[in-house]
């Protein structure tokens, strides 16, 4: 999020951990703009502030192409000031994945290539997966996942990478250590991610920002002494 308060110390902080793969988190909605709102008047607050009136917003991208204009400048603001960073640009996804719109999609694509981005996620989680994990995803849910299936041969017709499958939406905030378990034993063939939100502790803003969510139990889960065995009875390797 290269215009949010703390990007220059992530910046650092990356810069002290060459093998640490960073990418462009784009910020559409519910955070701060790179551009000002004299350049982005249709998108802005007077607090250089995307709003979170996220459904709204993705009508607007849509349907009004003075408003995708500037939407296309504001990500190829963000991409610039990512490149300005020095670091290398692994891959690109969009806060609240706002990239599984078509517009944003298509914009991050034609954008992105321009600043060498080799690799779009899309979060594309198999509902046959969730419910083998013994949760009944919503119809929602299918209707995404059908979606992102031509999202996915969208983006790599445009020559980029993309994981077969993204876990962490239907549990978002409660990748806790016996669900992490029970996933791995059901992990379909193929690439998968799996994301989390992890935190020691739960200080503000956090509460606020994500209320509900299990920082430390994300967290423990990934530091669950059990996963290489459990990776391994089930024949998954990790990488990078």
């Amino acid at each position: 999020m290269v215009g949010a308060p703390f990007a220059a110390d992530a910046v650092e902080r990356a810069h002290r951990n060459p093998n640490l793969n960073v990418g462009l988190h784009v910020v559409l909605v519910d955070g701060n703009a790179i551009l000002s709102p004299d350049e982005l008047p249709d998108l802005l607050d007077a607090n250089r502030r995307f709003g979170n009136d996220q459904v709204r917003r993705g009508f607007r991208y849509f349907f009004r192409p003075r408003v995708r204009r500037q939407l296309a400048a504001e990500i190829e603001a963000q991409f610039e000031a990512f490149a300005k960073s020095g670091l290398p640009l692994r891959h690109a996804d969009a806060h609240k994945h706002m990239q599984l719109h078509p517009t944003v999609a298509g914009l991050m694509i034609r954008i992105g290539r321009r600043f060498g981005l080799p690799a779009l996620r899309v979060p594309a989680e198999p509902t046959h997966t969730i419910s083998a994990c013994g949760t009944t995803p919503t119809l929602g849910a299918r209707g995404l996942y059908q979606w992102t299936r031509v999202l996915r041969a969208q983006v790599r017709k445009a020559g980029l990478a993309t994981d077969d499958h993204v876990f962490g939406l239907a549990w978002s905030g409660h990748m806790v250590r016996d669900r992490i378990r029970t996933l791995l034993a059901h992990l379909p063939p193929g690439r998968s991610e799996i994301y989390f939100h992890p935190a020691t502790r739960r200080d503000p803003p956090l509460p606020e920002l994500m209320p509900g969510y299990d920082h430390v139990g994300e967290l423990q889960a990934l530091l669950d002494p059990e996963l290489p065995k459990i990776m391994a009875a089930n024949g998954i390797s990790a990488s990078r």
